[in-house]
């Protein structure tokens, strides 16, 4: 069980002095945040850092009108020096407005996180010492170590009393190889909800290195990709973030109420192929976007939004399922005590199908198979979409053959949702981190390889 943050006498006092002048609803969100990284590049360490963040958020709510004020004191007085000031803005019939209390003096309270910074540096060199060993041709590598850990409590007006605390630890290789069509680069990560221990315990580090490696050393020998329509095999895991840009975004309920989703006003239509089922699932064991309650307090929850190519839901706060008369769905998410909580993915994936992967590619006679996607855009109001490439490989003849070097695919959500042919059944998730009105959270995204029957390719060559 996490360890509570707040008293709870404390919190029903702080409570009760937002809801004093008649608020609908209050709420008190207290963080302790600690991390560590480190960092090598051109095999010397560059970095060597930890941080500490401490802090209460409180947000008092009239009707429509949010008031949030936020401290780094855990002091009752100042907590209650918050609690009337988020209490005097969102009375004030302002827009949803913050306030920074004065700054904690002396320094935080508690333990900071332990580091062996030896141990870091260690596993800096290995992974350097990987990726160097795939070939003379790679002339330069940034290796990065990091841990976090977050505990938090969470009390509200509706009687809520909960906490909950997440480790989350991650390895990033970006290895640069140097030939005659001059620099080339790749990357590889891994990452999950656990301490840093056992993640070494669980991934071959060794292999990450080496993979980032050869992914530059084939760019060495890679060719422009095509430049019109082709089908588009997408390798298990790699095209997660394709399903996080192209429809995730456009199924948070605030995108919904708001009319700029492609998805609004959908639920019960068919918006994808047979094929697709999408999930938000913030209990998958381990990944990058597991918790056990949200930053709101609700309990994490696995969310079906299509099934079968329906639309059957969408993700939810609390005060977008508030407005709706809609069940909480654990999607209230925040980047830290300084942020309003609002609706964000968790681990979004689609369902993994029967077809073998293998067999996918070889019935796929002209194509482009993409290994890994780089990140991309989204217009939610339309669903069109552009994603770059970072992996990629012409398909001739049901086989996977020349490299290709980055280039776009292009397109639009519900569209490609529907051309979806095709689903293997190797699934795998990615851990990644979403941006959204500012704040930036830890998010998996998953697949098992698919096929999109047609896609804009957004290369120089023939297709």
């Amino acid at each position: 069980m996490a360890k509570q943050l707040l008293d709870y006498e404390v919190a029903q006092r702080v409570l009760g002095a937002s809801l004093a002048e008649g608020a609908d609803f209050a709420e008190v969100f207290a963080e302790d945040s600690m991390s560590s990284v480190a960092s090598l590049d051109d095999a010397k360490v560059d970095e060597l850092s930890a941080g500490h963040s401490k802090g209460v958020g409180i947000r008092v709510i009239y009707g429509d009108t949010t008031g949030f004020a936020y401290t780094s004191e855990f002091d009752e007085k100042s907590l209650i020096e918050a609690a009337k000031a988020a209490r005097a803005v969102a009375k004030s019939l302002n827009k949803t407005k913050s306030i920074e209390l004065e700054a904690a003096k002396g320094g935080f309270r508690g333990e900071r996180v332990r580091i062996d910074k030896a141990r870091q540096v260690e596993l800096l060199r290995q992974m350097d010492d990987a990726a160097r060993s795939m070939g003379k041709e790679i002339t330069q590598v940034v290796a990065v170590v990091g841990q976090s850990s977050r505990r938090m409590t969470v009390a509200n007006s509706n009687g809520l009393f909960v906490s909950d605390e997440q480790t989350r630890s991650r390895l990033m290789v970006n290895a640069i190889a140097k030939g005659d069509t001059g620099l080339q680069s790749g990357y590889d990560t891994i990452a999950l909800t656990i301490p840093l221990e056992e993640l070494l315990e669980e991934m071959d580090i060794d292999k990450i290195a080496k993979n980032a490696a050869r992914l530059a050393l084939s760019k060495l020998e890679a060719k422009p990709a095509p430049s019109g329509t082709l089908p588009v095999v997408i390798k298990g895991g790699s095209g997660g973030i394709l399903f996080h840009e192209a429809c995730g975004h456009g199924l948070e309920a605030d995108h919904i109420q708001k009319g700029v989703s492609v998805y609004a006003n959908r639920i019960g239509e068919k918006v994808a192929s047979d094929l697709v089922t999408l999930v938000d699932d913030a209990t998958v064991n381990k990944e990058w976007g597991t918790f056990h309650f949200d930053d709101e307090g609700h309990p994490a929850k696995r969310n079906v939004l299509i099934e079968d190519g329906v639309l059957v839901d969408y993700m939810w706060d609390r005060n977008r399922s508030n407005k709706s008369d809609h069940p909480q769905t654990g999607n209230g998410r925040r980047q830290s005590y300084k942020h309003l909580p609002m609706v964000r993915m968790t681990n979004t994936y689609m369902i993994a199908g029967q077809e073998d992967p293998e067999n996918i590619i070889s019935s796929t006679t002209k194509g482009v198979y993409v290994a890994k996607l780089s990140g991309g855009q989204v217009n939610t109001a339309t669903g069109d979409f552009v994603f770059g490439t970072s992996e990629a490989y012409l398909i001739e003849n049901g086989k996977i053959t020349t490299p290709l070097r980055d280039t776009n695919l292009i397109g639009n959500g519900p569209e490609i949702l529907s051309l979806i042919d095709a689903v293997g059944d190797d699934f795998s998730m990615t851990p990644g981190t979403c941006g959204k009105d500012g704040q930036s959270v830890s998010v998996g995204c998953g697949q098992a390889t698919l096929r999109v029957s047609q896609m804009t390719i957004g290369g120089t060559a023939d297709a």
